[in-house]
Order: C-alpha cells, then sequence, then structure tokens
C-alpha cells in the first residue's frame, strides 16, 4: 500500500469534514484500514478502523458517534466523515493499512503511515 490522505482544513467547531485516504498501491482492499491522530508534543491517538470487507468498524470513544469510518475498494479509498467537530479533534490526521492478527483498537496493528492532512476547528 502507498497512503496518502487529504482533506483536512480549517473548520468552526460544530462543522464537518470528510478526509480521504488514497491507495496508490495494488492491495487495498486486502487490508483494514485505520485512522489516527497527532498533536505536536503529544502521543498519538487512534481515531477509528475499518475491517477488509467493510462491515465492521472500530471507534474511539473520543469521536464514538460523531465519526464515521467507511471504505470503496473501487477506488481504492477509505474515509473518515467528522460532524460536530470540537476544537480537541484539531489534530494531524493520518491513515495505516492493518498488519498482522492484532486488535483493530491498537495503533501498533497498522503501519504504512502515509502523510498526514492537517484537521484545525477553532472555537
Amino acid at each position: 500500500v502507498q497512503l496518502q490522505a487529504s482533506g483536512g482544513g480549517l473548520v468552526q467547531a460544530g462543522g464537518s469534514l470528510t478526509l480521504s485516504c488514497v491507495d496508490s498501491g495494488r492491495t487495498f482492499s486486502d487490508n483494514g484500514m485505520g485512522w489516527i491522530r497527532q498533536v505536536p508534543g503529544k502521543e498519538r491517538e487512534f481515531v477509528a478502523s475499518i475491517n477488509r470487507s467493510g462491515r465492521s468498524k472500530y471507534y474511539a470513544d473520543s469521536v464514538k458517534g460523531r465519526f464515521t469510518v467507511y471504505r470503496d475498494d473501487g477506488q481504492k479509498t477509505m474515509y473518515l466523515q467528522m460532524k460536530a467537530l470540537k476544537p480537541e479533534d484539531t489534530a494531524v490526521y493520518y491513515c495505516g493499512a492493518k498488519i498482522g492478527f492484532g486488535s483493530y483498537l491498537s495503533m501498533d496493528s497498522f503501519n504504512s503511515w502515509g502523510p498526514g492532512t492537517q484537521v484545525t476547528v477553532s472555537s
């Protein structure tokens, strides 16, 4: 996989954004996928993930009910729809591909992180 996240930007609190993660490689449909985020100076945080079929989705408690992860294998793209954004959602968001049999809720289960996209939520 060769991943590139995009779609970030500046939005007011309560607003929405949809991030995209495009795979320019050839194995997108073989992989579970995930999103993490990181604020400079802080640790990375798991956000959401989705299995190969797209039927199972997993979310951090902090985004549950506000964010939705989904995928389009024909477009080799994963999406993160973000609603009701809060200033604490401000971070650089990265997408990655799942490796091995680890938990879909663990960042350690993913790699191949591509360049991130900045999301800034103003209060």
